[in-house]
């Protein structure tokens, strides 16, 4: 509508992607801060509560929270993208196709786990893979109907390492399925995956702003990119979606995303990648994601080799916990870590 307005009658104001970027952050967090509460009640009435895996003793307490928190600020995040994006721009189209399919497929999966009342249920393993890579190969196709550029770059290095041609939508469907399950397994204490994915969000909606700004990517030496800027937008009205969500999610939660929200946060991420041409660098961006993901691996090889467990429990936050740290001091200082990450990220970009 911004964007439209701007049009119609010649307002200089709202053709800005950062005054967008900014009404849309706020729009995603205001609703999200006020609509909240009332799901919150809602889900209590319907017992719509987080099943809690019964290896984690801990965490008993936690099986009254609600959950399915992501429904919440990905609406949040909708209505803001529709009020202030321009809808012509098939970039736009890609980040929307992400956030409700990966966040529908993450409800069909929490919905499974609510009406059994046991965390293992749900979409099976392969299913929710299958379903997922779906999704991300028609995000992926549709960026290369576009005709975006398939070249693969790496970080400090100024020029493509060559083309991709047909095999990135290959490379791309797995960026989606390991940065999706990445923050999936990180999602596990309050405000954990909350706060690394605002970082993430604001790093990544930097680099693709950079990349659609025919200046600003000139002097940086990085790829230009026409049309990807607009994306931002999109990034902030995430990121102001999951500001509201943090107000009910800090420690202790009132409110847990579930798959509905950590699947679709993932698969946005890594389309924000794919449009920065910053595959490679996601790895510094969601550092946290790629430690909690590592720890998952070598305690499963660990233990099917040799028989032997590398951490108490595995993804490594449980590790902490075990190991006598309050929950709240895991989560601060995971937070410090992915802060000081994505510092760095963004630093790479003045030595190319």
């Amino acid at each position: 509508m911004l964007y439209t307005i701007s049009q119609l009658f010649d307002i200089n104001l709202f053709g800005y992607i950062t005054v967008r970027a900014g009404f849309a952050f706020m729009i995603a967090f205001i609703f999200t801060l006020i609509a909240m509460p009332k799901y919150i009640r809602w889900a209590a009435a319907k017992e719509a509560n987080q099943p809690i895996s019964k290896f984690i003793k801990a965490h008993e307490s936690k099986s009254k929270t609600a959950t399915m928190g992501g429904a919440v600020f990905l609406t949040g995040t909708l209505l803001a993208a529709l009020l202030t994006v321009n809808l012509a721009n098939p970039y736009i189209w890609g980040g929307i196709i992400t956030l409700l399919g990966f966040g529908a497929v993450g409800m069909k999966d929490d919905l499974g786990k609510i009406l059994s009342g046991d965390n293992l249920e749900g979409l099976t393993p392969k299913g929710k893979m299958a379903l997922l890579a779906v999704i991300a190969a028609a995000a992926t196709g549709l960026l290369i109907y576009t005709g975006f550029p398939t070249d693969f770059y790496i970080p400090f290095y100024k020029k493509p390492l060559f083309d991709m041609g047909f095999f990135a939508l290959f490379f791309w469907v797995v960026i989606f399925l390991a940065t999706t399950n990445a923050v999936n397994l990180t999602d596990g204490l309050d405000g954990l995956a909350t706060v690394p994915s605002i970082i993430a969000l604001f790093t990544l909606g930097i680099i693709v702003y950079i990349t659609g700004h025919a200046i600003f990517s000139s002097y940086l030496l990085i790829p230009n990119i026409k049309g990807v800027g607009e994306v931002m937008i999109l990034a902030a009205a995430l990121g102001g979606g999951l500001m509201g969500f943090l107000w009910y999610n800090a420690y202790p939660a009132e409110i847990f995303m579930g798959d509905t929200g950590s699947l679709a946060i993932g698969g946005f991420l890594a389309y924000l990648a794919i449009l920065g041409k910053s595959e490679v660098l996601l790895i510094l961006i969601g550092f946290i994601f790629v430690i909690e993901t590592i720890s998952v691996i070598v305690q499963v090889a660990s233990f099917k080799l040799r028989g032997k467990r590398v951490f108490l429990m595995a993804p490594i936050h449980h590790h902490f916990e075990l190991k006598g740290w309050p929950e709240n001091k895991i989560i601060v200082r995971f937070w410090m870590i992915a802060f000081i990450a994505n510092i760095l990220a963004l630093i790479s970009f003045k030595f190319r």
